[in-house]
């Protein structure tokens, strides 16, 4: 998602853990122009929460508005971002239902284990000229060779106007992620799985931290598929047959070497990026120093002093 300016100014005494949790959880929401439902707070709540004791706590709050006819909450004072969620909802409507498309090619290439959409489109936020973004786990020792073939599968969809980025690869070796924060945690409560439901399970049971980061964000979000499907077609298997062990493990690592020359010469090493044997992280734009420096001044501008809990 993109990134906007500061939300107006508001000053308001913090006196309650439930108001802080609120206005921390919009403030955030805001960074993307995107206001709440009353389902959504609840569930990137940085604490337990009951829905309907939440509903009325929220209307004691004096910086936090709600639209009445759409039900979204916002920071007072940010109305005009209910238009803008709306806008980029309905245009994201279509791109959206195709990345479920595009998804489930990419869970039944070879070696490939579990797709997920991630970034804005998950979220039904897409701005203009917006990559649709994916997660794939694969298989040990496989993943340069997943990668290349999810890179030249996005290369055919340009063609169709679609620009297909799998930013991050994990192989079912590094499930856990190593970085501990809001922003990882965010990352994982929105992703929406496509293929491969049980190393989906794996993926959020390896990660039991970010629920000290949502403890009600539960498993996927609402908006996903109602019935994901599996990985492990006959086809998958049977190409995955034509590699023998040896052969694919020498395969993966010339890709890997390759591939990591071509990275580095048109990104360059990237401050948040990740490149090893299990994991291939391009985040070369600093989304994630962005996203954190614009949620940190939206709690000064609430006469919020940033926590220092926001990453273990």
């Amino acid at each position: 998602m993109s990134v906007t300016g500061l939300s107006p100014s508001i000053s308001a005494a913090v006196d309650s853990p439930i108001e802080m949790a609120v206005l921390e959880t919009l403030a955030y929401s805001d960074i993307f122009d995107y206001p709440l439902s009353l389902e959504e707070l609840m569930r990137y709540l940085p604490i337990p929460a009951d829905r309907d004791a939440l509903k009325n706590q929220i209307a004691a709050i004096p910086s936090v508005a709600r639209d009445d006819s759409t039900g979204f909450y916002h920071l007072a004072g940010r109305g005009n971002i209910i238009a803008v969620r709306r806008a980029r909802e309905a245009a994201s409507r279509s791109s959206f239902n195709r990345a479920l498309a595009y998804g489930k090619i990419l869970g039944q290439f070879p070696f490939a284990r579990m797709a997920a959409m991630t970034g804005s489109l998950a979220m039904l936020n897409l701005s203009a000229n917006a990559d649709m973004d994916f997660m794939l786990v694969t298989a040990p020792n496989r993943l340069w060779i997943a990668r290349a073939l999810a890179v030249t599968f996005g290369r055919l969809m340009r063609l169709t106007g679609d620009r297909i980025c799998v930013n991050l690869l994990v192989s079912e070796n590094s499930l856990e992620w190593s970085r501990h924060d809001l922003y990882s945690a965010r990352e994982m409560g929105q992703m929406i799985p496509i293929s491969g439901m049980t190393v989906y399970r794996r993926l959020r049971e390896s990660n039991p931290w970010v629920a000290s980061f949502l403890p009600n964000a539960g498993f996927a979000p609402g908006h996903s598929p109602d019935t994901p499907r599996q990985s492990g077609s006959r086809l998958q298997r049977f190409l995955e047959l034509l590699l023998p062990e040896t052969l694919a493990a020498r395969l993966d690592s010339l890709l890997m070497d390759f591939q990591l020359r071509r990275i580095i010469r048109e990104y360059g090493q990237g401050l948040e990026s990740n490149f090893t044997i299990d994991l291939c992280q391009g985040n070369f734009h600093n989304h994630r120093t962005r996203t954190d420096d614009a949620f940190q001044a939206r709690l000064v501008s609430l006469g919020i002093t940033p926590r220092e809990d926001f990453e273990q």
